[in-house]
């Protein structure tokens, strides 16, 4: 895998960056890894910048529930890397963007520029975030499945993210896979895959386990 120590602020070409993706449910420790790998190059020449979705308003920077914080830059396309010249580009929470945002990613690398992205891989129906989808078919150098402690049972083997709204599983279909609004509308849990409710699933058991 290619570390963060083996970026410089040189010319590279495409095949000698990276595309580099931490997926997981919430609560997994994916804004720990992001903020452990681009924090030291703030002390470095490494031309770097952090995006989150304007959508994302919980928190103004990347922000680990273990401690650090990465400050971003929020934005309503990643278009916005493309004005720059810039080393390492990381995203964070990439399932909040959207497709042309994937586009912009395909030509970050072809231009030279190391991608570092972070994010939810599965949406509350349990389904591949169609951003994410097209993501992994860039071919990423290295995917980095992260696990959470369930919420329901306390097993370390959370893969999914319940979205619960007054309690309750939030299981609408919305016409296409997209992340829902981050401002208190939801509550978010996460749960392994036998606590996970799926669309069609009775919600008394897992609502009620723990």
């Amino acid at each position: 895998m290619t570390t963060i120590d083996d970026v410089r602020p040189v010319a590279r070409t495409a095949s000698q960056v990276s595309l580099d993706v931490v997926l997981g449910p919430m609560k997994s420790g994916k804004s720990l890894t992001l903020i452990s790998m681009l924090s030291p190059l703030q002390f470095t020449r490494v031309r770097h910048r952090v995006y989150q979705s304007e959508r994302h308003v919980r928190d103004t920077g990347v922000t680990s529930r273990s401690g650090g914080e990465l400050a971003t830059t929020k934005v309503a396309s990643l278009r916005a890397a493309l004005d720059e010249q810039l080393d390492v580009v990381a995203v964070d929470e990439v399932h909040m963007f959207g497709l042309d945002d994937i586009r912009v990613v395909e030509q970050l690398l072809r231009r030279g520029t190391r991608v570092v992205l972070a994010g939810i891989d599965l949406d509350h129906r349990g389904e591949l975030f169609a951003t994410v989808r097209a993501l992994l078919e860039l071919g990423p150098d290295t995917v980095s499945y992260r696990r959470a402690v369930c919420d329901q049972c306390r097993d370390f083997s959370a893969t999914h993210t319940q979205v619960l709204r007054a309690g309750e599983p939030f299981l609408e279909h919305l016409g296409g896979s997209e992340a829902l609004p981050d401002d208190g509308t939801f509550t978010y849990e996460a749960r392994c895959r036998s606590c996970f409710v799926r669309p069609g699933a009775g919600t008394a058991s897992a609502t009620t386990r723990g």
